[in-house]
């Protein structure tokens, strides 16, 4: 992957798959803004890599476009982003609902992706195209009883990703997400001795991952990482049409 004169901004990017992302993408030659709420741990890794640090709150919308206009400012362009911000909820999400944590859950894992995509589209435009790779899960292609709001939130990402990628094709702009199983990362430290044998990803095994979507990620797809199979884009099966009719019409919403 050859990166050099690009520019990258990665949310979440102070730690775990962020923080590998963020390694990768220095090493391949691009200039990189680490955006993360851990305001140490993005200073660090900005310093490590001869990067930017951007603390902040990715759900709050002001940062994510304020994160996208310094990156931009600073590296003169914006090529590809890594909206990678995620938390896990810690409740069930079917009885006793956390109405707190569940606007937090929210908050980040899909508005954050919302607000950073809206924010990154005209720098990416200005730039000629670029490459956007959205941190979803394994979560948002099968059930996840665990935590029902984790794979509400995920689920929700990996349709936005599918919807919005055709809608950018045409600006040169490829959106993607990844979808990786249980990584041994931050977020579930927890609950690690939880998993016993059960074999775990690393962070640099979605970065693998994550720089094969860069290079040959064809729109709107959604990629899953497993331990020990070689990641790939997930086949999703045709929903049944209205009988009678050969496609959905092609209907754009407009301000009333």
């Amino acid at each position: 992957m050859d990166l050099s004169g690009k520019a990258a901004l990665v949310t979440g990017g102070a730690s775990g798959i962020g923080a590998a992302a963020v390694r990768r993408l220095a090493a391949a030659g691009a200039s990189v803004a680490v955006a993360d709420r851990d305001e140490a741990g993005a200073r660090a890794l900005a310093r490590e890599v001869g990067g930017l640090a951007l603390p902040g709150d990715a759900s709050d919308p002001d940062t994510m476009t304020a994160a996208v206009t310094a990156t931009e400012t600073e590296f003169g362009r914006l090529d590809v982003v890594l909206l990678n911000a995620g938390i896990a909820s810690g409740q069930s999400g079917v009885e006793n609902l956390d109405v707190a944590g569940y606007r937090a859950v929210m908050g980040v894992n899909v508005d954050h992706v919302v607000f950073g995509l809206a924010a990154a589209v005209p720098a990416l435009r200005r730039a000629g195209g670029g490459h956007i790779v959205v941190t979803a899960s394994l979560a948002g292609l099968v059930a996840m009883p665990g935590d029902a709001l984790y794979a509400l939130t995920k689920h929700a990402v990996v349709g936005y990703v599918r919807s919005a990628a055709p809608t950018l094709m045409a600006d040169g702009i490829r959106v993607n997400a990844v979808c990786p199983g249980f990584a041994d990362t931050p977020l579930i430290a927890h609950a690690k001795e939880q998993f016993g044998d059960f074999p775990l990803l690393t962070a640099d095994d979605v970065a693998d991952a994550i720089e094969v979507i860069l290079d040959r990620g064809e729109p709107g797809e959604c990629w899953f990482v497993q331990p020990g199979r070689d990641a790939a884009p997930y086949g999703f099966r045709g929903v049944p049409g209205a009988s009678g009719a050969t496609a959905p019409p092609a209907v754009t919403w407009e301000e009333h």
